[in-house]
């Protein structure tokens, strides 16, 4: 079967927005036959026997915002299969189904419940389907249609950013853009003129205008003027329905500022100044201001004052204050009531940024006069100079005139003038100055040594008015007097090395002196005249302010006599020449060599004591080491170290060596050598070799012993040897194993006789050992025992 489907549409009229429909109306389409048929080209049609919907459909449409008291018909369902007896039941479902959109189970019609607003949701989308009432089965497929939501007018147009802020430049054209605004309406924009939207203007005019379709405003009135009107206030008006009465409408304010530009030229008040400015203005210090007005604003205002007049250019400076925009009058140089009692200043003023549209409005600038008037001021004296320098001998005696100072009175009555010094600086008391004359002495003899230089400030006032004062510098410089004598430029001791040669220079010496000489001081040297001829050193003048100290002997001995005493006479070359007496000391020592330094063993030895500390830590590290390895090496040795009898049955024969080569001819401890020469007085001393025998102290240095040799009696060396035997086996102190010792006994007598220098008688040898002091300190002991026996010579 077939469904037949009635729907409601409701016509309105384009220019009526806000009319209803008086009622929903049926409209029932052309019936198709309930064999689905097609015409075809011929005229003739065809039959479908498959069963098909008899009508067809898709949407229906509903009007929001519906304020009736009863619900709103949509429209009507209907199945061919309705016979009208109720046995047909019609539902709905989708969306809004049951909420929003209601059906009448028998009839079939539709109806919306709420008010609708378009603008939240446009279309619902639903199901519609008839059931057997009895059977509930489907008579026909379920079917889906839309219902649209349609648009009335119901929003006004709104400005969503405003109010707005716009500005313009002054002065601008007719028609210049300032601003543009633009409204939106809610309502659908594809269905009548709901959204069609007219801008107007509803304040603001004759300034600006607005374009009806854009929204853009602008200027509508010529050369607007800033200074004479800044701000603005317009109100534009949107209306939907294309402007047409009824339609809904919305507004917005929009402040407009006009922007400042330069059509102002600076102006001053008045053309006339006058400014009165004292003679004692400080020189730099700001006197006066002048201020030219401009009506603009920011860097149009700016103005750079100038003179024009030469006149008063050389006294006056002015420039510009860019917080006041005033004109600084500044003073460059002093002025004087005496010399010129007025100045006349023509100042112009002028823009800094001139725009080049408005100079038909004439120049940019302006001028004035000001004119300057010099107050007379008492004033303090002024001195005839901004500083003195004078000079005067040193040990001059007090009072001694050294300079003068001048000061006058600069006004035109002309004071007396009083001069005094400044009691806050030092060095007053070496002078003072007369109050009347300026002239300056001294109270003390002066010492160029001490001070070469003296500074003091002298004053001066006015006696009519002495609380105005003046101040001028006076530099004394004191002149030398040769009154110090010369003396030896060092106080350290001289180093004599003990292989000095005769006519070696020991060292050269200089001499200083207090004094100042303007060409260079010259020193003479020379030895005491009233003390005897030294035989160990003298002095050689070498014409070039040195003197070198040479010696005339050789072979010095500290031990014998360490220091030297060498008095010297210096002379210097002043006027009148002066002369002192230093006495220099020697120090005899053995000396090393060291490039050209010579320095004391005792010197180099604390010289190098003297290391960084990095090289003492490296020193005391080492030292550290040694000492553990020592004491590691000791340890291991006793741990290794066995007993020496095992067990009764071990008994080990043993060999005891000594080897202990003696000490030389002082060693009487190590062993006894007279069994070596003579075995019948060892027969009276027997020492134990495994015992220390009781030691012999022997004072004083090495002595040279020369003794005859030992006449031996016949004695058989087996035998000898055999008997040292029998007593090493009989002692109970020797240690429990076999011991042999060993007696190197090699006869008596000798064809050759010994070479040994202890038995040798001594004889003194004719050869000259004094080359031995030229081989350095390592032979120095040599030297001195083979040397010539020749006694020191002292002063």
């Amino acid at each position: 079967s077939s469904c037949h489907i009635y729907y409601s549409l409701c016509m309105w009229h384009s220019l009526q927005p806000h009319s209803t429909c008086s009622g929903a109306s049926h409209h029932v389409p052309t019936k198709v036959p309930s064999k689905n048929q097609t015409k075809l080209a011929n005229g003739e049609t065809e039959v479908h026997h498959r069963p098909k919907r008899g009508w067809i459909w898709n949407q229906f449409f509903v009007l929001e915002e519906h304020m009736g008291p009863d619900a709103q018909y949509v429209g009507k369902l209907h199945s061919n299969s309705d016979k009208g007896d109720g046995s047909v039941r019609y539902i709905l479902s989708g969306e809004g189904a049951g909420t929003i959109f209601i059906i009448d189970e028998v009839t079939g019609d539709i109806h919306a419940t709420k008010s609708l607003d378009r603008e939240r949701k446009t279309h619902y989308v639903l199901h519609a389907q008839a059931l057997d009432r009895n059977t509930e089965e489907a008579l026909e497929p379920k079917s889906e249609f839309i219902i649209k939501v349609q648009d009335i007018n119901d929003n006004a147009p709104k400005f969503p950013d405003g109010p707005f802020v716009a500005s313009v430049p002054e002065m601008s054209e007719v028609g210049t853009s300032v601003l543009q605004v633009t409204a939106t309406d809610a309502d659908d924009p594809t269905y009548g003129n709901s959204a069609r939207i007219v801008y107007s203007i509803l304040q603001g005019q004759p300034y600006f205008s607005v374009d009806p379709k854009t929204g853009i405003i602008r200027t509508a009135l010529a050369n607007m003027d800033r200074e004479a009107r800044e701000h603005y206030t317009v109100v534009i008006q949107a209306k939907d329905m294309a402007g047409q009465v009824g339609g809904l409408s919305g507004s917005t304010t929009i402040n407009i500022t006009l922007t400042d530009v330069n059509d102002n030229p600076p102006k001053f008040p008045q053309k006339n100044y006058q400014l009165y400015v004292p003679e004692s203005a400080q020189v730099g210090k700001p006197v006066g201001k002048i201020k030219a007005n401009d009506e603009d604003l920011g860097v149009n205002a700016d103005i750079r004052y100038s003179i024009i007049i030469s006149e008063g250019a050389n006294m006056f400076s002015i420039s510009a204050d860019r917080d006041t925009r005033e004109g600084i009058i500044s003073l460059k140089k002093p002025l004087n009531f005496e010399r010129k009692k007025t100045y006349t200043l023509n100042i112009e003023g002028v823009n800094t940024h001139v725009d080049p549209r408005f100079s038909y409005l004439g120049s940019f600038k302006d001028t004035a006069t000001l004119k300057i008037t010099v107050g007379d001021v008492d004033e303090a004296p002024v001195f005839s100079m901004d500083y003195y320098i004078m000079d005067v001998y040193e040990n001059s005696p007090s009072g001694t005139e050294v300079g003068a100072v001048t000061a006058r009175d600069p006004d035109s009555r002309n004071s007396h003038v009083r001069y005094f010094l400044d009691r806050k600086e030092e060095g007053i008391n070496y002078f003072r100055v007369d109050e009347y004359s300026g002239v300056i002495y001294t109270t003390l003899p002066l010492d160029r040594e001490d001070m070469p230089w003296h500074n003091i400030t002298v004053m001066a006032s006015e006696v009519d008015n002495p609380s105005l004062l003046s101040h001028v510098p006076v530099t004394v410089q004191v002149l030398d007097v040769n009154d110090n004598p010369p003396e030896i430029a060092t106080d350290e001791e001289v180093i004599v090395c003990e292989s000095s040669r005769p006519g070696q220079v020991i060292q050269t010496v200089t001499a200083v002196d207090k004094d100042d000489f303007a060409n260079g001081q010259r020193f003479s040297f020379a030895s005491p005249s009233q003390l005897p001829v030294n035989p160990n050193f003298t002095l050689k003048d070498n014409e070039d302010s040195t003197a070198s100290i040479i010696a005339r002997r050789r072979r010095f001995n500290h031990l014998t006599q360490e220091l030297y005493e060498l008095p010297i006479v210096v002379w210097d070359g002043g006027e009148p020449s002066l002369s002192g007496t230093s006495t220099l000391t020697l120090r005899v020592c053995p000396c090393q060599r060291h490039g050209r330094i010579r320095m004391c063993q005792g010197e180099a030895f604390l010289s190098s004591a003297g290391l960084s500390t990095g090289a003492l830590i490296a020193i005391l590290l080492c030292i550290v080491i040694l000492l553990a390895i020592v004491v590691l090496f000791i340890t291991l040795r006793r741990s290794k170290k066995e007993p020496l009898i095992i067990s009764e049955e071990d008994i080990r024969e043993n060999v005891v060596t000594y080897d202990d080569e003696g000490g030389g001819e002082e060693d009487t401890e190590a062993f006894d050598i007279i069994a070596l020469r003579n075995p019948a007085a060892a027969e009276e001393l027997k020492f134990r070799r495994d015992i220390r025998p009781e030691g012999r102290k022997h004072c004083g240095p090495p002595r040279i012993h020369r003794s005859p040799s030992v006449e031996l009696d016949e004695v058989d060396v087996h035998q000898f040897i055999k008997q040292k035997l029998v007593e090493a086996d009989m002692d109970t102190s020797v240690p429990p194993y076999d011991s042999l010792q060993t007696y190197a006994y090699e006869g008596q007598g000798s064809p050759t006789g010994s070479i040994s220098p202890l038995d040798s008688p001594g004889t003194h040898s004719e050869q000259d050992f004094n080359y031995l002091d030229n081989w350095g300190p390592q032979f120095q002991k040599l030297a001195e025992l083979y040397g010539d026996p020749e006694s020191d010579v002292t002063t």
